[in-house]
């Protein structure tokens, strides 16, 4: 399960600021083990229709358990960890995000309805 986030940076100048920013703070996601893995990409040459951003970050997750696990700690972030947090983040000017899965998946999710 892939949870995607696509970027627009405020001040695009600062590309190597941002990414290590989110470096620190993914790599401190991943080693409290609220993330499986991670990977921030940037578009290449500018190559890419007007819908797609600057760059998206993909966090792996177990399931949709451990995504929600996830932002319940994180919605008491302390206080050594809001800095790094808020480094990354106070450098983004949009976010748009997605959550998204192998496909066809081995359960077939589409079959299974409440009604």
């Amino acid at each position: 399960n892939v949870y995607h986030c696509m970027i627009e940076l405020k001040n695009p100048e600062n590309a190597l600021g941002f990414a290590a920013a989110a470096e620190d703070w993914f790599n401190y996601l991943t080693s409290k083990h609220l993330i499986q893995s991670y990977r921030l990409l940037r578009r290449k040459f500018g190559l890419a229709s007007s819908d797609h951003t600057d760059f998206i970050v993909e966090m792996e997750v177990e399931d949709m358990a451990t995504l929600e696990s996830t932002f319940s700690k994180l919605s008491t972030i302390e206080d050594d960890e809001e800095p790094m947090y808020r480094k990354m983040h106070d450098m983004i000017a949009v976010s748009k995000i997605g959550f998204y899965r192998i496909y066809p998946d081995p359960i077939r999710r589409e079959r299974i309805a409440l009604v």
